[in-house]
């Protein structure tokens, strides 16, 4: 009888054994670690004197590119680029392995020493002239480069100079948009609300009309002096373009020098004056 009732209740252990939920297995997740967040260290600036002891980059500003007229005067013939000539010149430098470079590059280059494509060269424009953008941005387009077009604002939409579309258009594909001041009038004579004149209000305005910040200014004449520097800076400006004459030893990014491409210059001529102009002498 006692081997019956234990028998009965093996059965019955056995039955319930085998109809209970088995034991579920969970996976063992593994413990992720986050990496140590790696933080890039600062870029040192390089001093005044560094910059200017680095290598010049060849900068070339153009005015009128049209043809002349009987009876134009010297000044007329040496800031009048041919249409002729300044196709040859675009094609002689694309020829000779120039790569064109903008101001942001430059900055880069000069401030915390970024490598440069070979063969750097920046194309300016001074002005506003129609033409910068008809025939000069066209013709640039050819050979991929890009300019810097410095335009004053007084002149936009006028006949003869180029028009807010146009202004717009140039930066969309591309090209840099910086400030030539309201109407040309030289930075050395400013006293007063000048400086609001001709710095603040040209560079919201074009600012409105790209919808980009404006960080580059232009001189009108090339002309500066040092007092000019401290409301250049203010204005919001990073980088300002002189001509061919020295550069402030103090404030080397505010005296960034260029050389007038000269229209009584073959392009054999411009070539040169490239490495001549910008072989250090300073």
């Amino acid at each position: 009888m006692k081997n019956i009732f234990y028998s009965v209740f093996v059965g019955l252990f056995l039955m319930v054994s085998c109809q209970s939920e088995p034991r579920k297995i969970v996976p063992e997740v593994p413990l992720v670690v986050s990496p140590a967040k790696v933080v890039a260290p600062k870029k040192v600036a390089a001093d005044a004197a560094t910059i200017l002891s680095k290598k010049e980059v060849p900068i070339l500003c153009y005015h009128n590119i049209k043809e002349l007229k009987a009876g134009d005067g010297e000044m007329t013939k040496t800031y009048t680029v041919s249409p002729a000539n300044f196709a040859q010149q675009m094609k002689a430098l694309s020829d000779a392995g120039y790569h064109s470079i903008l101001p942001n590059q430059l900055n880069d280059y000069l401030v915390y020493d970024v490598p440069l494509p070979s063969n750097p060269v920046m194309i300016t424009f001074d002005d506003t002239r129609e033409e910068q953008f008809s025939i000069g941005a066209a013709e640039m387009k050819k050979y991929g480069f890009k300019g810097v077009f410095f335009i004053m604002t007084v002149s936009i939409n006028r006949p003869g100079y180029m028009s807010k579309e146009q202004i717009k258009n140039l930066s969309d594909d591309g090209h840099v948009v910086g400030a030539h001041t309201w109407d040309h009038h030289m930075v050395t004579k400013y006293a007063g609300d000048d400086w609001n004149t001709q710095l603040v209000k040209p560079k919201a305005k074009l600012e409105e009309i790209i919808g980009k910040p404006v960080k580059d200014f232009a001189y009108p004449f090339g002309l500066w002096n040092t007092a000019a520097i401290p409301e250049i800076k203010k204005s919001g400006y990073e980088m300002a373009y002189i001509l061919s004459t020295k550069r402030d030893p103090v404030d080397p990014l505010y005296t960034i020098r260029r050389i007038i491409v000269s229209g009584t210059w073959s392009t054999e001529g411009m070539m040169k004056s490239i490495k001549s102009s910008f072989t250090k002498s300073e």
